[in-house]
């Protein structure tokens, strides 16, 4: 439970920051973007996997990089559901939806299962033998 909240806040850190560095995404305080990150979860997890499936053809296509397009989508449609949040334009959310991906991948990547910040700690053995 606690690595869910923790993964909450990690999303709602993403949007705040992609509002910050991007002048077409609008979020009115910390409260609104934490709905938006709970609106983006839910709907990632209902109508992400159907879009992906439908779309399987295009994104065979493009290389995977169609899936930007259906997190944009998702993006806007949580923008639409949630006051105090907006995103303006489709270029807007393909490039909101890149950020939030790149820096919620790199915050998600710190944390384990658990809720802990989990970092590999390697010791140098000799040579090229590290563990």
């Amino acid at each position: 439970m606690r690595g869910i909240a923790i993964r909450w806040l990690t999303l709602t850190a993403a949007i705040l920051m992609a509002s910050y560095l991007l002048g077409g995404i609008h979020v009115n305080g910390f409260f609104s973007a934490l709905a938006a990150a709970a609106m983006l979860g839910i709907l990632n997890a209902f109508f992400r996997p159907l879009a992906l499936i439908l779309t399987l053809p295009i994104n065979i296509l493009t290389f995977g990089l169609f899936t930007f397009v259906i997190n944009a989508v998702m993006l806007k449609m949580a923008s639409g559901v949630i006051d105090g949040f907006s995103v303006q334009g489709f270029w807007t959310a393909i490039f909101g939806a890149l950020i939030i991906s790149v820096i919620s991948f790199a915050l998600n990547s710190l944390i384990n299962g658990k809720g802990r910040v989990d970092v590999i700690d390697l010791t140098h053995k000799g040579g090229n033998r590290w563990e």
